[in-house]
Order: structure tokens, then C-alpha cells, then sequence
């Protein structure tokens, strides 16, 4: 992870402001997070990786998206992948569909194509979305005074697609 961790820092990801830090303590807490709630090593390390290209969330990117094969090179092609999911999420409009409709329709931000996930896609999807907020909500009050309520919302309905660990952090911190 310290070869990973070093291209992430040379592309600039701690130069970036973030809620209550900088980008890359964020990027560290995300990944750590995850590797406490057991996660493959893939998702740990797109938990490094997550906010790479820009997020519906976060405007600024380390890395154009067609830096994608470089990123891979880095990280390897399952975690790239799951990173350019992640980035690409039109969050308005897949996140209001989890845990309500079966079969979710993901909405690509940057293409604007419509898709489906396979299961396991969604699955570690919804895993990196809650470690990435629930690292944002710890010990940040003003966060979770203005975001926590439709948070938790959102994650009761993932709750069958993320782990138990990433559930008792979601009752814990904003529950």
C-alpha cells in the first residue's frame, strides 16, 4: 500500500481541501475504515482511490477520467473499476432507488448512460459510499447536523447490501 499511497500523494491528492481536512486524510480514512469492516483488499484500495475523477459529491479531480489506464496500472483494474463506478455515480438519481426498486438503474454521470449493476458491483458500491460518508460524519458534528438525517435515510435502505460492520457505524454515528 505504500508504493499506492505514494502515487496518490504525487498526484496531488493532499494538496486538495476536504470537509474538515485535507483530501488525502479522508482518502486514508475511507480505506481504513473499510479494512475494518473486512473488505476485500479491491475495495480497500478503491477507498484510496474513491475520489480520484471527481464525485457527484466533490467537484475536483486528481486525475482526468482518461487517466483511467494509468490508475489502473496503480491500483489494478478491479479497483479502478470500482473507483470510476464511484465516480461516476449520478447520486440524485441511483441513490433514492437502492433498497427500494429490485433492480436499481445506475445513472453514469459523466455519459449519461443507464445501466445496471451486477450484485456484487452494488454491493461494494454501497460499502464504499457509507465508509465515505461515515468518515466525513465522525466527530463532525456540523456534517451530521445538516446531512445525518438523509444519510441515515439512504443507508437504511443499503442495509442490505453492506456489511454489518459498515451498518453498526451507520447507527452509531448516525443513528
Amino acid at each position: 500500500m505504500d508504493e499506492k499511497f505514494q502515487k496518490l500523494s504525487e498526484l496531488g491528492a493532499g494538496d486538495f481541501d476536504h470537509i474538515d481536512g485535507n483530501l488525502i486524510d479522508h482518502l486514508q480514512g475511507t480505506q481504513k475504515l473499510l479494512k475494518e469492516w473486512s473488505a476485500s483488499t479491491t475495495l480497500a484500495v478503491a477507498g484510496l482511490y474513491h475520489a480520484a475523477y471527481g464525485t457527484a459529491g466533490f467537484d475536483e479531480s486528481l486525475v482526468s477520467v482518461e487517466q483511467r489506464d494509468n490508475i489502473s496500472k496503480i491500483i489494478g483494474s478491479d479497483a479502478e473499476e470500482l473507483v470510476y463506478l464511484y465516480c461516476a455515480c449520478d447520486r440524485g438519481y441511483f441513490w433514492p432507488q437502492i433498497g427500494i426498486v429490485a433492480a436499481p438503474e445506475f445513472k453514469n454521470r459523466f455519459t449519461g448512460q443507464l445501466h445496471q449493476l451486477t450484485p456484487q458491483q452494488l454491493r461494494d458500491f454501497c460499502e464504499l459510499t457509507v465508509a465515505n460518508e461515515i468518515e466525513i460524519a465522525t466527530d463532525n458534528l456540523s456534517f451530521i447536523n445538516e446531512h445525518g438525517q438523509s444519510l441515515y435515510r439512504v443507508f437504511k435502505n443499503m442495509r442490505t447490501y453492506i456489511s454489518d460492520s459498515a451498518y453498526a457505524s451507520v447507527e452509531r454515528i448516525l443513528g
